[in-house]
């Protein structure tokens, strides 16, 4: 079985420079129709799907599905703001790891108390935070990557000659699996922690009765 290993690698690690996050100055400042919500997502996120141009990113249906939820703050006379679009491209990342109630639980403080908002640190201020380290996390991803990759190189040392190029996939495949399993269940840890306290800071605090006096 022959693969042609390093190029497909390399091929994986060119492709991780033409990913690019939604620049907040990309965003239309004007409202938009559903119909060009769907046609910006799909012109600006293409990069970013496992088959680009036949991939939808989000369809009128899961947009609709958001707001019905509360998961989207509703549009106004059938428009999407600014801030709508930020929540979406934040929906749209999250919604390949994170099941629909994790989303709903750590976006809700967000759409809650920064969506419309008309001063200080407001919703603008959350999306240049989140996304301004891509380029840090991408150098550090290819690092990662690389390391992964002569890890791999080096494990299936008696397998058949002919099956190193598919082991070393395999080998890559199974180290990237795991880390993201491990990944996804910190995050939803993390969540579950956060909905626990919320829980607790939320329940009414018994009184203590005071004492009958005759």
């Amino acid at each position: 079985m022959t693969i042609a290993t390093d190029d497909l690698i390399n091929s994986i690690l060119e492709s991780l420079e033409r990913i690019r996050y939604v620049d907040l100055d990309d965003i239309p400042n004007i409202d938009l129709y559903m119909d060009q919500v769907t046609t910006f997502m799909d012109e600006k996120l293409q990069s970013t799907t496992r088959n680009p141009g036949e991939d939808k990113i989000l369809t009128k249906t899961m947009i609709n599905n958001y707001a019905k939820n509360d998961l989207l703050p509703p549009p106004v006379k059938k428009k999407y703001s600014k801030e709508h679009m930020m929540i979406l491209i934040m929906i749209y990342y999250f919604k390949g790891i994170l099941s629909f109630s994790d989303i709903q639980e750590i976006l809700k403080p967000i759409t809650e108390h920064y969506f419309d908002k008309k001063e200080g640190f407001d919703l603008e201020s959350v999306y240049r935070e989140v996304f301004e380290f891509e380029d840090v996390q991408k150098e550090a991803l290819k690092a990662d990557i690389s390391s992964k990759i002569e890890h791999a190189r080096g494990m299936f040392k008696d397998a058949p000659k002919e099956d190193e190029d598919f082991f070393t996939l395999f080998s890559l495949i199974v180290q990237l699996g795991f880390d993201v399993y491990l990944k996804k269940l910190l995050i939803e840890k993390l969540i579950d922690g956060y909905k626990e306290q919320n829980l607790v800071q939320q329940a009414p605090k018994n009184k203590k009765k005071e004492p009958k006096t005759e």
